[in-house]
């Protein structure tokens, strides 16, 4: 009879290994189709289970969303960094989010969803509320973070629809330094709230 030592790693479970597998479909489906265009029979297909399982795991189809759909943006630390600085930060951890090499299909997922569907839009403003406002809300005035957050994500989102779930050509043309140096400044006086 082996005995498992403290050193020795827990192997995963049929039931994780099952979980994951239907979270991994429904990353991909949910960030091709979005929210509306994925059924759990879809999910289930691409997992190759049967639907019932996704239940099983997931209960409903919001639920499976929800936790497909976990986005940590991780932005820096505004406080920290030269306030000349704050828009070219803010840009650059945009395209870092979208286009570097530890990018997910989360944010592809509330954006494509958000427009369609009341339970992912509610999750995309819970993301930019608990995530965008309190970093902004460091840089100057606190009572006026709401607005400023508020634009500084109308701007990174409407730039998201643009050149990833649109692919309007001449945005998806621009280099990462015309973007840094159009959307920066932009950034700059929304997360600052100079005139």
């Amino acid at each position: 009879m082996a005995f498992m030592t403290e050193n020795q790693p827990k192997k995963p479970s049929k039931s994780d290994r099952t979980r994951a597998q239907i979270l991994e479909a429904a990353r991909l489906l949910f960030a091709e189709h979005g929210y509306e265009g994925t059924s759990i029979r879809d999910v289930a297909a691409h997992a190759s289970i049967d639907p019932a399982m996704v239940i099983r795991y997931f209960r409903s189809k919001d639920e499976l969303f929800a936790r497909a759909a976990v986005v940590d943006l991780q932005l820096p630390a505004l406080r920290v960094i030269d306030r000349n600085a704050i828009g070219e930060t803010l840009i650059r951890r945009f395209l870092e989010i979208w286009e570097g090499p530890a990018s997910g299909p989360g944010m592809a997922i509330l954006l494509r969803s958000a427009t369609s569907n009341e339970f992912a839009a509610e999750k995309l403003r819970d993301v930019f509320g608990n995530q965008v406002r309190p970093v902004i809300a460091t840089v100057a005035d606190p009572a006026d973070a709401g607005r400023r957050a508020g634009l500084v994500s109308s701007q990174l989102l409407g730039l998201a629809m643009c050149r990833y779930l649109l692919r309007l050509p001449p945005v998806v043309a621009l280099s990462h330094d015309e973007i840094i140096q159009n959307v920066g400044p932009t950034l700059q006086r929304y997360a600052v709230g100079e005139a």
